[in-house]
């Protein structure tokens, strides 16, 4: 029988002890970008939640600290604007009127209208279309009995999220291109090693993508569609509606999240999938298989690595007393392999169940898009394992990037 998730009561965190985590958890090494996770248990081992001098700020590992983290409405996302600000204006108020850094009322409001929006049906009626994507996909990328070895990131993984949030949105077929390099050069802005160049990209791409975003919105305004961005062009709650700045910062925030998360989950996942020993076996004819498959691959190796916190008013989080300013960031990597919650945490189970990971994060902030999120790879995984129930990795490489963990190139090759 295959193990379950342990979810229990966990008894009170001890204490914080006298531990600078930059010692133990160095986000520049390459070794712990290659494989975060031993690292990540030695720092989990040492505090539940620890001080980081590099980082300047609280490291939380266990999965309770993280849970606590995320859920506490006295910790925010501030978001401060880049300086100088003229060089900056596009990114910051990209982030500045985005929901994700946002806080009530003002975040409250912006979720209320654009979860009005998600739920007219546009997520369920995208099904087909994410079934009809995903098998022309493969039937370019490996045709059905060849074993000719593919990069399942290039040729699957990565477009199809785009082609998913631009059907979502809206976004013309001919225009949809330059959606995954301004994503990619939006967030790298998040990782802790970003250089001059990555500053420079990710302000062209912020001027770039919003323009065109803008553009897009005033189109629907005057010719209405049955999309995304028509409901929030049209969004309203009594006299309220979405601002300009706040309706393209939902566009790009949506479209940047829909493309890194999907993607980088994907191929983490399935690469844990398929280097598994023994290597799992999984009916994806059994949607309930293939749900907690999907789970599973979210947790295993999660796609977002950190998520950082402010305090707003004087608050004892986790263990730890925060001042206003001070900041604390969920580590949710170390979270969805802490054992205390999750039975043999390093192994990929594909039955886990229960299966509590906080890949989506937790409290206000949980991500709006997840329900699409989980459709999206439950189909892309399906159709993928359906065609060819047998593959092997024949090359993987990393990203450098902590943060936003993910995959370079995944080559597999399918076998008889």
């Amino acid at each position: 029988m295959t193990p379950k998730a342990v979810v229990q009561a966990c008894p009170v965190a001890p204490a914080p002890v006298d531990v600078d985590a930059a010692h133990l958890l160095d986000l520049t090494d390459p070794a712990v970008v290659a494989d975060p996770y031993p690292h990540l248990a030695r720092l989990r081992d040492t505090a539940p939640v620890a001080w980081h001098s590099g980082l300047g700020t609280w490291l939380a590992t266990s999965h309770e600290a993280c849970g606590a983290v995320l859920r506490d409405r006295r910790l925010g996302r501030v978001f401060g604007p880049r300086t100088p600000e003229d060089d900056w204006e596009t990114f910051n108020w990209l982030h500045a009127d985005s929901i994700l850094d946002s806080e009530p009322p003002k975040h409250t409001r912006l979720r209320r209208l654009v979860s009005g929006a998600f739920g007219r049906g546009h997520v369920a009626r995208l099904a087909p279309r994410i079934e009809e994507l995903a098998g022309r996909l493969l039937d370019e990328a490996a045709p059905a009995g060849s074993t000719e070895p593919f990069d399942v990131l290039a040729s699957y993984a990565e477009p199809l999220p785009v082609l998913v949030i631009a059907e979502l949105l809206g976004v013309p077929e001919s225009e949809r291109e330059p959606l995954r390099p301004w994503s990619q050069a939006i967030v790298k802005m998040y990782e802790v090693d970003r250089t001059p160049e990555h500053e420079a990209e990710a302000r062209r791409a912020s001027a770039d993508f919003s323009a065109y975003v803008e553009e897009l919105a005033a189109h629907r305004a005057r010719h209405p569609g049955n999309d995304l961005l028509t409901d929030l062009v049209q969004a309203r709650d009594g006299s309220d509606r979405l601002s300009a700045r706040e309706l393209v910062a939902t566009g790009v925030l949506l479209l940047n999240a829909g493309h890194e998360a999907s993607v980088n989950g994907f191929g983490n996942g399935l690469h844990s999938f398929l280097t598994a020993d023994p290597r799992p076996e999984v009916d994806v004819e059994d949607p309930a298989a293939v749900e907690r498959l999907a789970e599973e691959f979210l947790r295993h190796d999660s796609p977002l690595h950190l998520f950082e916190r402010t305090a707003k008013e004087p608050a004892d989080v986790a263990g730890i007393h925060l001042e206003p300013g001070d900041k604390v960031a969920a580590l949710l990597g170390a979270a969805n392999r802490d054992p205390a919650v999750f039975a043999d945490p390093d192994r990929f189970d594909p039955g886990r169940d229960p299966n509590p990971h906080l890949a989506f994060g937790a409290g206000i902030h949980f991500c709006i898009g997840a329900p699409l999120a989980r459709l999206e790879l439950q189909i892309s995984l399906r159709t993928l394992l359906r065609r060819f129930p047998h593959l092997d990795v024949v090359a993987a490489e990393r990203r450098p990037t902590f943060v936003l963990r993910g995959f370079e190139r995944l080559v597999v090759s399918p076998r008889a």
